[in-house]
């Protein structure tokens, strides 16, 4: 009752100066974090105070919850949002599919953020670009079966008709498969012994994922 009382006499923000660390607003917080999504807003410190909250009650931490965190804070990139919000995320939990994903992810934004920063010291040098992208395909090839379009446009730095163009190139020469997904293409990457763990003939051939998670932020 006490919790309903607070909800209705104060917002989020408030309960969050407050006290952080009172558990009997989590609820609250989750609610607001979907909030955000729907009114697409942004609270990074009420977001900080959920993840802290999860630290104590692990048993009570929404999956769900977390995934939509950091991709409100992936919005907010160039800023650390990200890196603080990781930071306080089990590792277990990182190293689940969808959370893998996000993080790559996070690197390749990174990557052309700075990429753009230094444009006028990487143009001297022809062919900068189209490296970094066949080495980010080179590097999906090593996480992903199947990459969802907006995340290969991330990766690789191209959208619109230049990505079109690109998927057509890389389905007739590189064996790529694009198949219509629920919202949008998919693409599926040829199988190899990482992508496809029952191809591997030596287990020292695996790469590490936090060799994978290094790769990208070579400017910062």
């Amino acid at each position: 009752m006490a919790t309903e009382q607070a909800t209705e006499n104060y917002t989020v923000e408030d309960l969050v100066a407050l006290n952080p660390y009172n558990p009997d607003i989590l609820n609250d917080l989750e609610k607001f974090v979907n909030e955000q999504v729907s009114s697409q807003t942004y609270n990074l410190d009420a977001n900080l105070s959920l993840l802290r909250l999860y630290q104590f009650e692990p048993e009570r931490m929404s999956e769900q919850i977390v995934a939509r965190i950091l991709i409100k804070a992936l919005m907010a990139m160039p800023g650390p949002d990200f890196s603080l919000c990781l930071f306080l995320i089990p590792e277990h939990v990182q190293m689940k599919e969808q959370f893998k994903t996000l993080i790559v992810l996070s690197h390749y934004l990174e990557f052309w953020d700075e990429a753009a920063k230094n444009r006028n010291i990487l143009e001297v040098v022809p062919g900068f670009e189209q490296a970094i992208q066949a080495y980010a395909v080179h590097v999906l090839s090593l996480t992903y079966q199947k990459v969802p379009r907006p995340i290969l446009a991330e990766a690789i730095n191209i959208e619109g008709l230049s990505l079109d163009k690109f998927l057509e190139y890389h389905a007739a020469n590189s064996g790529w498969i694009i198949e219509k997904g629920a919202q949008s293409q998919v693409i599926v990457l040829p199988r190899n012994e990482v992508n496809h763990p029952e191809l591997k003939k030596n287990a020292a051939d695996t790469v590490p994922f936090e060799h994978i998670t290094r790769i990208f932020p070579v400017l910062s």
